[in-house]
């Protein structure tokens, strides 16, 4: 299979990661559900292995600590996990949204499922927008993602995209990631983590104001290089004697983004701005960063080693307006 992506769907223009099944707007759950290959079910079974030394046939036997976990349309395996684990299904990712658009005015614009059934995740423009100087349009959606092999937790954040070039970042307040994560031990409430995760103007509007603070702020190519540098120095464990080293590749590519190869650099928000750098970095990622395939490098810029970096360029950039 070309793509680890079971099937996906989107409405409106084709979404940053390219790949889906196109549907009209405002169409009903039940028709998202097909579309986005999210019509199936998690089913669980016992662990069950076989002792060849109880005769020529063997004796099957369970393993009562964990369960396998398939599909209910093709029974494909997905995992082995704890008993405790506590599935979330397909159909429940996108009924979290169904009270968002049927009475708050959110759309879904965007959903699928990415290795073969193991992740499942479903965005939603909540409506909310903002623009900078030069017409610099970012828009406000809520992403609901989860996992059945242990990767992630069910998890609901607050993202942005950037109109002009389909950037994506997820949505900081008062310097920490707008998300509320789920345990697979904990039975999942959609309504107590919409309650938690606050779907209201306040958080956008921090947000929003923080962007202006970075397109406000004129940087020299000194300032970007240097900063650059930390956001691609990866500081997570080296062995022992290594040298800790920025990844020289990956800052050239961001740096010639920034210089006016990335899609909106010449904007007056982004052109030598701190705002021009934090983009050039999740244009890299969203767009540039070598990936084995396209839904890989969608995996890693929403739940990956991209979003770190993406939200490594957020925080460094940010203490330039501190």
């Amino acid at each position: 299979m070309s793509h680890l992506v079971e099937n996906m769907a989107y409405v409106g223009r084709t979404p940053w990661h390219g790949l889906g099944n196109q549907l009209a707007s405002q169409q009903p759950l039940e028709v998202w559900m097909r579309e986005a290959g999210m019509d199936w079910e998690i089913r669980e079974t016992p662990v069950r292995f076989i002792s060849s030394e109880a005769g020529a046939l063997g004796q099957i036997s369970s393993f009562p600590d964990q369960k396998v976990l398939f599909r209910s349309d093709n029974q494909a395996p997905l995992s082995v996990v704890s008993n405790r684990f506590k599935v979330v299904q397909p159909r429940e990712v996108l009924e979290f949204y169904r009270d968002l658009t049927e009475q708050s005015g959110f759309e879904l614009e965007t959903a699928g499922v990415l290795k073969g059934g193991r992740k499942l995740w479903a965005l939603a423009r909540t409506g909310q927008t903002g623009s900078l100087a030069g017409n610099d349009q970012t828009n406000g959606y809520v992403l609901l993602a989860t996992a059945c092999d242990g990767t992630l937790a069910t998890t609901a954040q607050f993202t942005s995209i950037r109109v002009v070039c389909n950037n994506t970042l997820a949505v900081a307040l008062n310097g920490n990631t707008h998300a509320v994560k789920v345990r697979h031990s904990t039975t999942f409430d959609p309504q107590a983590v919409k309650k938690q995760l606050g779907i209201s103007v306040s958080a956008w509007d921090d947000f929003m104001y923080r962007l202006k603070a970075l397109s406000e702020r004129r940087i020299t190519r000194k300032t970007a290089e240097k900063v650059m540098q930390t956001i691609f120095t990866d500081t997570g464990y080296q062995p022992p004697g290594m040298p800790v080293k920025a990844n020289e590749q990956a800052m050239k590519k961001a740096m010639a983004l920034y210089e006016g190869a990335g899609r909106g650099s010449e904007l007056a928000s982004a052109k030598n701005t701190a705002y021009g750098l934090l983009n050039a970095v999740t244009e890299f990622v969203d767009h540039e960063r070598r990936a084995r395939s396209t839904d890989n490098r969608l995996d890693s810029a929403w739940f990956g080693k991209g979003a770190q970096i993406k939200q490594r360029a957020l925080e460094q950039t940010s203490l330039l307006v501190a």
